[in-house]
């Protein structure tokens, strides 16, 4: 867990746009109800981890994963909006529950042109689930995000 006073820049799980969650066009989400963070809307087909961590999570369906990062950060990733409903088609799961994942390593790929299809959004929000355990989580939204870029900062409490 983050020492107080830490500061974990969390990276970009996809490439996109980096968008505040208050504008995912989803009342649970854009209300922080799942935890702050940031939502990227993808220009590519690929997640990743963000950081070295353990699978905690990831749906049958292959459209969320949750992971705990080494430093106690639980993120959500969920790809798409009402995704659920497509059952799988359109995701591939590469990782699953209790796994051990290095920054990078590939999590799910999707087809954005079929998710498009369906009429769903593709707006991934990103959160942290568990910000009650940090002072502080900040979403940086930006024009253009990859696995280099820094799309949340959290302080250790």
């Amino acid at each position: 867990m983050l020492a107080a006073g830490e500061v974990e820049d969390i990276h970009a799980p996809l490439a996109g746009r980096a968008v505040p969650l208050s504008e995912v066009p989803d009342p649970i989400f854009a209300a922080e109800k799942l935890g702050p963070g940031i939502a990227i809307e993808p220009s590519g087909n690929t997640v990743v981890a963000p950081a070295d961590g353990t699978v905690l999570l990831v749906q049958k369906t292959g459209h969320a994963v949750a992971l705990r990062l080494e430093s106690g950060v639980e993120l959500l990733i969920h790809i798409g909006l009402d995704t659920v409903q497509l059952e799988g088609q359109g995701f591939e799961v590469h990782v699953e529950r209790k796994q051990q994942v290095k920054a990078g390593d590939t999590l799910i790929t999707f087809d954005p042109e079929f998710i498009r299809s369906k009429n769903l959004p593709l707006i991934t929000p990103v959160v942290v689930s568990n910000a009650n355990k940090f002072a502080s989580v900040e979403g940086h939204p930006a024009d253009a995000v990859d696995s280099g870029s820094s799309i949340i900062t959290v302080i250790g409490k």
